[in-house]
């Protein structure tokens, strides 16, 4: 792409890394430059934290209140009722209006340390498309809206198209997906006049469809902007690590676990996610980012050090880096690792070193305990495990055991109470 933007937004995407598609780059840049653009992610409730696959939307919208701009944070509370079958091999799973409202408590925690709600022009605006979805009057719906979709072109859109050529059955709620996020873009149009709706690669169509019925039905002109769809340089799916999706709350990934995260990126995704996830200047991006060698590792501790911090503050930052460092350098137990208690009940006659790892939560089972100590990844205390059923005793754990999975990976293991 050579366009070159006239608006600090536009600029920022493009430098950054953010922008993937939009549906009108001159006429988007050129509504930035005019004036104040009110503009929407949409954020399922189908779990009750976002994990940092959703992270490089936050910073969209983080960016976007920077640049002088209005970002709106819509919870999916009508939306989730359906789930989204973009892209996906099966339905969601249906969750009760009590899970939504859990989940959207969950979610909401996050967002208030990305952007600032506040009743300025640029202050953002946190909102939930079941004030809208849920009255809808199905006839009148089918009337005023469904006549502007055709099912040959719904049919044509990549997200439905990949589920029917795998022969993978599609709901018919799933269906209506698509027309609901639509109908959510001409809503947020006529109510708070936003202008662009953002969102992941795999969201195109729904976008484009949001546009198109905003124009038929009101006939106006909005806009659609997309992300790339990020995987690590070794093609995993960013989100995800080893032991699970990488949560943004505190309560459900601790800061320590989060920090290590961002430290353990692959040495060539260290400048992309620097520009992605952080405010550092591009030059320092790059700059850290072209490290070599062990200098490499100080580039990583800064990009945990400032995800961290947007996440989790400046002070859960600095105790994840100085614990780190009194686990890898001085060989100390360090305050922030996981800590799982396990009751004494459980123990009394003493436990294997493949359930204590199951327990800690480093591996999944016991045959993935097994396998870990059998390829010699597995220590207790900084000693080697080399049987899969060698017995701790009571005592043992009632004097807190460091049990480490691999090189990266630590918990503490003690008895309740």
């Amino acid at each position: 792409m050579t366009y070159h933007p006239k608006s600090e937004f536009m600029r920022v995407m493009m430098e950054r890394g953010f922008l993937a598609d939009c549906t009108d780059y001159q006429g988007l840049d050129e509504a930035m430059v005019a004036g104040i653009v009110p503009a929407y992610i949409g954020f399922d409730a189908t779990a009750k934290s976002l994990h940092v696959g959703s992270l490089i939307q936050i910073m969209m919208l983080r960016w976007l209140q920077k640049t002088g701009h209005k970002p709106i944070t819509l919870m999916g509370g009508g939306t989730t009722k359906v789930g989204d079958p973009s892209f996906r091999a099966d339905e969601r799973p249906l969750l009760t209006d009590a899970q939504i409202n859990d989940n959207i408590d969950g979610i909401k925690q996050v967002f208030a340390k990305y952007v600032d709600y506040n009743e300025s022009d640029t202050g953002a605006l946190m909102l939930n498309n079941a004030e809208w979805l849920d009255g809808l009057n199905y006839l009148e719906f089918l009337r005023d809206i469904g006549r502007h979709f055709s099912v040959n072109r719904m049919l044509a859109f990549e997200s439905v198209k990949s589920r029917i050529d795998r022969e993978q059955s599609l709901s018919f709620l799933e269906f209506n997906y698509m027309i609901l996020q639509a109908y959510d873009f001409l809503e947020l149009n006529r109510r708070y006049g936003c202008a662009l709706q953002m969102g992941g690669s795999d969201q195109w169509g729904n976008i484009v469809n949001g546009i198109d019925l905003t124009r038929r039905v009101i006939g106006t002109e909005i806009y659609g902007l997309t992300s790339p769809l990020l995987t690590t340089s070794d093609g995993k799916k960013m989100g995800k690590s080893a032991d699970g999706a990488v949560w943004l709350n505190a309560d459900m990934r601790s800061p320590y676990e989060f920090w290590q995260f961002w430290r353990n990126t692959t040495d060539a995704d260290v400048a992309r996610f620097l520009k992605l996830y952080t405010e550092l200047p591009i030059a320092e991006c790059e700059r850290l980012g072209a490290l070599e060698g062990s200098a490499i590792n100080d580039a990583k501790i800064v990009l945990a050090n400032e995800v961290t911090t947007l996440c989790h503050g400046r002070a859960a930052a600095e105790a994840a880096e100085a614990t780190a460092r009194e686990v890898f350098e001085r060989g100390g137990v360090g305050e922030e690792l996981t800590t799982v208690a396990l009751p004494a009940a459980d123990v009394q006659d003493g436990i294997s070193a493949a359930q204590l790892f199951v327990r800690a939560g480093l591996v999944g089972s016991g045959k993935e305990a097994k396998r870990l100590i059998s390829e010699g990844g597995a220590r207790v205390n900084d000693e080697a495990v080399t049987e899969a059923g060698q017995m701790f005793s009571a005592e043992d754990i009632a004097a807190t055991l460091k049990l480490t999975a691999g090189k990266k990976r630590h918990a503490l293991v003690k008895l309740e109470g």
